[in-house]
């Protein structure tokens, strides 16, 4: 039997100054970036944007998620990664996830 994916969904805001810049980063996201993300059992990642709103999914595949995004955040190409994009965002939502700018929203509905 397949696990089914965890699907995960998070927001952040876009700070105007920076839409351009984060946009142009995420035309050419770099290969070592993608390439943790599936090491790290990450699939089907998307951001989307609505006016300064990100909304990013992914479906985790994996057996341990906090491990796979320890990972993530130990490798050091993601933290160059980072020090480009953390800039360009500002959160926007409550923070559930203390300090992470990204926070995660509920699923509320599910159609399959």
């Amino acid at each position: 039997m397949t696990r089914r994916p965890e699907r995960r969904a998070f927001v952040v805001g876009v700070r105007p100054e920076k839409r351009e810049e984060y946009l142009a980063l995420h035309r050419a996201v770099w290969p070592g970036v993608e390439r943790k993300l599936t090491e790290c059992n990450v699939r089907n990642y998307s951001i989307f944007i609505f006016g300064d709103t990100l909304f990013a999914y992914y479906e985790y595949v994996g057996e341990d998620h906090e491990a796979d995004m320890r990972r993530i955040a130990d490798d050091p190409v993601s933290q160059e990664w980072w020090t480009h994009t953390d800039p360009c965002q500002v959160r926007i939502a409550e923070e559930r996830d203390p300090g992470a700018l990204w926070q995660p929203v509920e699923e509320v509905w599910h159609l399959e």
